[in-house]
């Protein structure tokens, strides 16, 4: 599957198409998910849904599985059978990078055990959105993904969200004692 997906950045005319087209179907997902000054949190669902389609146009759609239960939390389509997670982030106009949503979840229990129980568990394609400038689009296999996580360690590979950093230090300390 690897060799094949590949295939997303050696085909020039794809590389083209993707440097033009890419960046207008990102904008059109952000109007569409505008409310107010805004952009509501549904634009990574749009968006994954943009990459989907880029998938299924390059390599047919009876080589894109896209009905993957919602249930999976890092799963988000099929390429030939392999799994792969589709994340999107943009970079702030500050310009910092915010990071990456692993799992949308509102229950802090759920996203505190969501990070310290997660482990890659497949190839991802990661989509950096500049705007104004050049942007990137890459495939990280998940042994990239393992080997980086491993030797960042896990607290600093994944980043909590404040108010889960602050509970995740107030549950270490009462365990010790």
């Amino acid at each position: 599957m690897e060799t094949k997906i590949r295939e997303l950045f050696s085909d020039e005319k794809l590389v083209e198409r993707i440097k033009i087209k890419l960046p207008r179907l990102f904008q059109i997902a952000e109007l569409e998910s505008k409310r107010g000054e805004k952009t509501g949190m549904e634009v990574g669902t749009i968006r994954e849904k943009i990459v989907t389609a880029l998938l299924i146009y390059k390599f047919g759609e009876g080589n894109v599985e896209t009905n993957i239960p919602s249930t999976e939390a890092e799963i988000d389509v099929k390429l030939f059978g392999s799994p792969i997670s589709i994340k999107t982030f943009t970079e702030s106009k500050r310009g910092g990078i915010k990071g990456v949503k692993l799992n949308w979840t509102v229950d802090a229990q759920n996203a505190f055990e969501f990070g310290n129980n997660f482990r890659p568990s497949c190839g991802m394609i990661l989509v950096h959105i500049k705007w104004g400038s050049d942007g990137s689009f890459y495939y990280i296999p998940q042994c990239v993904q393992e080997k980086t996580m491993e030797a960042l360690g896990r607290e600093n590979y994944i980043q909590l969200p404040k108010l889960l950093q602050i509970v995740q230090i107030t549950q270490n300390l009462f365990m010790k004692g």
